[in-house]
C-alpha cells in the first residue's frame, strides 16, 4: 500500500520532503566501476567493448560482428508484425509533425547605431544514441531521440544497443531504419558510452550522446560530460496527477501503475481532496496490479514509493505540483487549464479526463524524453533544439564601432585588461 500523507497534519511539510528527498538520492555506489570500465575503453577500445559484452551479454564476437549490417537490420524488420509497423509509422508522423515545428529562426537586425546583430542555428555533427535492452524494449524512445535529430540536420546518428543472446528487439531496430538510422552497434552499458565518448577501432566518438539507461550508464554519462555533450542526467521516472472525485478511480489507478510497472524505483504521486476517492484508487490499484504481466514490478514501486496526498481543496495543488516538479503531470479535474496556469514546473502536462500520460509516451507527439527528479524546475524535455548549436553573429562598421567602442573601452580599462581595450582603440586612430 502506498503511504498517505494529508496537508492538513502539522508534520506534513517534513514527511513530504523527506518522501521526495529519499526519492531524488544520487546514485553514487556504480562511480567506482563505471570509471574503471571507461578507463579501460579508453585504453583498449575494441578489445574492452568485446571482453565486456561476452561477460555482461553473454555474446562472444570479435570486432567485425560489433556493427549490424543492413542485411539483419531488414532481416529483423521483416519478423515485425504489420500493425506494429503501421503503429511505428504513424507515431513516427505525429512526433516528426510537432518537432519540425521547433525549428528555431535564423535571426538578423541592425540596430540603431548601425550595428548588425544575429544568431544562427547549425546543427551537431554527430550523435550518440543509447538505447536500453533491459526488462523491456522501447522502440518508442528511439522514436523520440532521433527523429528530432535528423530534423534538426544531424549528419551522424550512432545506435548502441545491448544484444543479450545475440538479439535485439526486432521492433527496436524497425524504429531505428523507420528514423533513417542505419549505424548501429551491439553495445550497451557504461561500456558503450565510453565508445561513444572516446571513440575506439570500430566506433568513431560523437559530439553528443542522449537516450536513456540504468544507473551505470547514467553516471557514465555523467562522468563523459565535457568531452561529450549529454542531453540529461535521468533518474526512475515519475507521474504526479491531481484528480477530483468525479473521475473513474479505476482510470486513475492504472494511470498510477502505467509509471509503476517501468521500474521499481519509479514513483507514482496521487493529490485529491476526497479522502473517499483516494480509497476506491487504492482498491482500484490491487484489482489492476493482479492482471498486470509487470505486476510484481509495479507493486513493488507503488509500495515502496507510491504516496497519496490529501488536500483541503485542489487549488492547493499548484503549490504541491511545484514542489515536486514532476516528469508527467496529469490534471485530471473539471478545468484543467485554470489549474495548469497556475503551475510552473512539469516536464509534460496532460490535460483532463481523456488525456492520460501514456498516450504522451507514443503518440502525442511531443516529446516523451523528460526531466525527473525535480530537474523540471531549471529543465525541458528533449527538442530539436538539443541537436542544435546557436552562435551569435556581430558586424561593426568604422561608424558602428565609433558609436559603440568608447563605452566598450572604459569597461576593459576597467577591468584591468589592456589589450582589450587597445584592440577597439586601435581601429579608432586613438593611442
Amino acid at each position: 500500500m502506498a503511504r498517505r500523507l494529508s496537508n492538513l497534519d502539522p508534520g506534513f511539510d517534513n514527511a513530504f520532503r523527506a518522501a521526495l528527498a529519499r526519492q531524488r538520492e544520487a546514485v553514487h555506489y556504480v562511480d567506482d566501476v563505471v570509471a574503471s570500465v571507461l578507463a579501460d575503453v579508453r585504453t583498449r577500445g575494441d578489445a574492452a567493448l568485446l571482453d565486456y559484452t561476452e561477460r555482461f551479454d553473454g555474446v562472444r564476437i570479435c570486432g567485425e560482428q560489433l556493427r549490424l549490417s543492413i542485411d539483419e537490420i531488414d532481416s529483423a524488420c521483416s519478423e515485425c508484425d504489420g500493425a506494429s509497423l503501421d503503429a511505428l509509422n504513424f507515431a513516427a508522423h505525429r512526433i516528426e509533425d510537432f518537432h519540425r515545428r521547433q525549428m528555431p529562426e535564423t535571426l538578423s537586425y541592425t540596430d540603431e547605431i548601425g550595428v548588425t546583430l544575429g544568431a544562427r542555428w547549425r546543427p551537431i555533427d554527430a550523435v550518440g544514441l543509447y538505447v536500453p535492452g533491459g526488462s523491456a524494449a522501447y522502440p518508442s524512445s528511439l522514436l523520440m531521440n532521433a527523429i528530432p535529430a535528423r530534423i534538426a540536420g544531424v549528419r551522424r546518428v550512432a545506435m548502441t544497443v545491448p544484444a543479450p543472446d545475440r538479439r535485439i528487439d526486432p521492433l527496436v531496430l524497425a524504429a531505428a531504419k523507420l528514423s533513417g538510422v542505419q549505424e548501429i552497434y551491439r553495445v550497451g552499458g557504461a561500456q558503450a558510452i565510453g565508445a561513444l565518448a572516446y571513440g575506439t577501432e570500430t566506433i568513431v566518438p560523437v559530439d553528443k550522446i542522449v537516450g536513456p539507461g540504468n544507473a551505470y550508464v547514467v553516471a557514465a554519462k555523467r562522468q563523459v560530460f565535457g568531452i561529450v555533450g549529454i542531453d540529461m542526467i535521468a533518474g526512475p521516472t515519475e507521474v504526479l496527477i491531481v484528480a477530483d472525485a468525479d473521475n473513474d478511480p479505476s482510470w486513475i489507478a492504472i494511470d498510477l501503475l502505467a509509471q509503476a510497472e517501468h521500474d521499481v524505483a519509479a514513483q507514482s504521486i496521487l493529490v485529491t481532496d476526497n479522502i473517499s476517492f483516494a480509497d476506491r484508487v487504492e482498491s482500484a490499484v490491487e484489482d489492476h496490479l493482479v492482471t498486470l504481466k509487470r505486476g510484481d514490478i509495479a507493486r513493488a514501486s507503488w509500495e515502496n514509493n507510491g504516496l497519496i496526498i490529501i488536500t483541503e481543496n485542489l487549488e492547493q495543488a499548484a503549490a504541491l505540483v511545484d514542489r515536486v516538479a514532476p516528469e508527467h503531470l496529469e490534471l485530471a479535474v473539471a478545468n484543467p487549464e485554470a489549474l495548469a496556469a497556475d503551475v510552473s514546473h512539469a516536464g509534460a502536462i496532460f490535460l483532463g479526463r481523456h488525456t492520460p500520460e501514456a498516450i504522451g509516451d507514443y503518440v502525442a507527439g511531443p516529446n516523451h524524453v523528460l526531466p525527473t527528479a525535480g530537474s523540471a524546475r531549471f529543465s525541458s524535455g528533449l527538442s530539436v533544439l538539443d541537436f542544435l548549436k546557436r552562435t551569435s553573429m556581430i558586424r561593426c562598421d568604422a561608424e558602428s564601432l565609433s558609436a559603440v567602442g568608447s563605452a566598450a573601452i572604459t569597461l576593459a580599462e576597467g577591468e584591468g585588461l589592456d589589450a582589450h581595450a587597445r584592440s577597439i582603440s586601435i581601429r579608432l586612430n586613438r593611442s
